[in-house]
Order: structure tokens, then sequence, then C-alpha cells
């Protein structure tokens, strides 16, 4: 098989990205940049939150999904989408079918979280339960689009979801120019990719971070290998992380434009929840907090004395998982 070089894939620039920031205008939250004093006073640096769990669907997801919708036909809309996704995307889509009147297929593994589930629902969409692997997921989305037509949705693999998901980095540009770190969460690697470009674009200078869980490392496995590598299981609490396989387009943004990958073990995860709500008094899922869970144990440096920006990817997690991450913290 012949993988072709991140040199050798078109990627998405910083005019796409800048163009879905026009298209979600008035549409997706604007989220703020929030001082983080607890976290700064230990780096030595200020440091800021990017918090997420405040975008429409509880997720960055939004950005991404409501720029693919919008970019569809209106008659490929009115078909109907499917998603596959362990659960913020699942949400994000129903969310922006909604907003469409289009009816939303979503298909969740079988571990997915009962808040991850009902939000889906609640926002009207159809959900269809399919193993516990990124992979079981999109065969099923894809034998569902066979069988009833419809559009498929993906979660992190393609431009118009880079882009959209991009939209969050080029906030953090705008509000934070002198920037020296930012550290973003891997999973499928969309949201990653698109940050990254979008900050490497506006502010060169500034390194990007990307924080994965120890038990589902493929960003770096694939850089190691030179190429997407497909891992044979992932573990972690971290359920928005658990991807098997970097995707091939995020894959050669994440090679140009990610300075450095760190993981992190399951271990950090409840107590950086449990920051972020005792000082910060929001609210995050395990892989929201990732971030923050790197910060606390020293995985990443900050460049000289610029501010340090850490994504809070989502909070999609419901008082029943929350009660049971502060247990473990």
């Amino acid at each position: 098989m012949t993988t072709m070089s991140a040199s050798e894939i078109e990627l998405v620039t910083l005019d796409d990205i800048e163009n879905a920031a026009r298209g979600l205008a008035g549409v997706a939250i604007r989220t703020p940049l929030l001082a983080f004093d607890a976290v700064a006073e230990q780096m030595g640096v200020p440091v800021f939150v990017k918090p997420e769990m405040l975008q429409r669907g509880g997720a960055f997801k939004f950005r991404g999904a409501y720029t693919y919708l919008s970019r569809l036909a209106p008659s490929e809309r009115e078909r109907g989408v499917i998603a596959p996704s362990s659960g913020n995307h699942a949400q994000a889509v129903a969310l922006a079918a909604k907003l469409f009147g289009v009816p939303a297929t979503v298909v969740m593994p079988t571990t997915v979280t009962p808040a991850k589930r009902a939000g889906a629902e609640r926002l009207g969409a159809r959900v269809i339960l399919a193993g516990t692997t990124t992979s079981d997921r999109y065969n099923k989305a894809l034998e569902i689009v066979r069988a009833e037509g419809g559009t498929l949705v993906p979660p992190y693999d393609d431009p118009s979801i880079i882009a959209g998901q991009g939209t969050l980095g080029l906030e953090i540009a705008t509000d934070a120019p002198t920037v020296g770190t930012v550290v973003v969460q891997v999973g499928g690697g969309g949201l990653s990719a698109g940050v990254a470009t979008a900050i490497k674009q506006r502010v060169p200078t500034a390194r990007v971070v990307a924080v994965e869980p120890s038990g589902a490392p493929k960003l770096s496995r694939a850089r190691k290998a030179g190429h997407p590598v497909r891992l044979e299981k992932t573990s972690s609490i971290a359920d928005g992380l658990m991807a098997i396989e970097i995707g091939r387009l995020p894959f050669a943004h994440l090679e140009r434009y990610v300075d450095e990958v760190v993981t992190v073990d399951d271990a950090a995860l409840a107590p950086a929840v449990q920051l972020l709500l005792d000082r910060m008094k929001l609210v995050a899922e395990p892989s929201g907090a990732i971030t923050i869970a790197a910060l606390m144990q020293g995985l990443v440096r900050p460049v000289d004395s610029r501010p340090v920006v850490a994504v809070l990817s989502g909070g999609n997690v419901e008082w029943a998982g929350l009660r049971e991450l502060l247990a473990r913290a």
C-alpha cells in the first residue's frame, strides 16, 4: 500500500478556517478565554482556558458539524444525515440537523455514557448502538447510508470538519496574540489539526502541544511510524479521545503544525476535572480536562514568559457521571 506524505495532501488553509468562522457567526458561541490562576501559579506564566463546554451541544464538535451541514446542497441535507460518534459528534450533528430542519441518525458505541446518548436523543436524533470501536460505528453508519440513503457526516477526517474546528484556534489567536503555547487534545485529530493550523498561521512563534490518553496513543504511534497506525485496542475514561487511528488528513496537518505530543494516564484525569470544578466552576468531561491534567503533571513547559492556553474540549458529563469521577479524585 502506498502512503501519501503530508506534503502530498492538500491541507486546510487559514482562508478555509476564516470562511468557516464567517459561516458560524451568530450560530456558534464565541467562547471566551478565562484566566486559570491555580495552574498559572504552578507554571509561573499566565494560563488561560478555552471552555468549549459552553459551546452549543456542550463541546467543540458543533463548530465542525454545522460547517459540514451548511456546505451540503439542500437536497443532500433533506435526505437526512448519519453520524458515527462516541458521543460529542453525535450531539453536534443532531443539533445542526435540528437547526436545518432535517433528520439525523447517530451511531454510538454500546458503552456510550447515558449523558451523551440522552443528549443526542433530546436533540431529536435516532440513536443506534454498534460495537465499541471507531470501526464498528463507521461501518454501521455506512450500512445505514447504503440501506436508507442520507449523507454521512465524518467525525474528523474531512476538510470542512477541520476548518470548522479550526475556528476555535482562530479565536485563541485573536484573543491572545502573544500566546506562547497552545495545548489541545487529540482523538481522531480534527480538533487538533484545525487548532494547530490556525495557531501556526496566525502566531507562527507559538508552540502547539497535542495531548492524548496513554491508553490511546494513536498520534504518538503514527508520528513514530510516519503514517497513521491502527491500534489493536484503546482504553481510557477519556471516551472522546479513544479513536483507534488518527485520520489521514488530520495527520498531515499535525505532522506539519504540532510541535510535541504528550500522553496522560487516566489517574491524572479525575483530579483535573475536580480542579476545574473547584477553582473555575467549570464542568469538564475527562476528554475536556486532559489538557489541564497535562499541565498539572508538568508535561508541558511554557515558552519563556508568554501565556499558555489550554483547550477544554467539552463538558458532556451529567450528575451521576460527575459523582463517579469525583469519587476517583
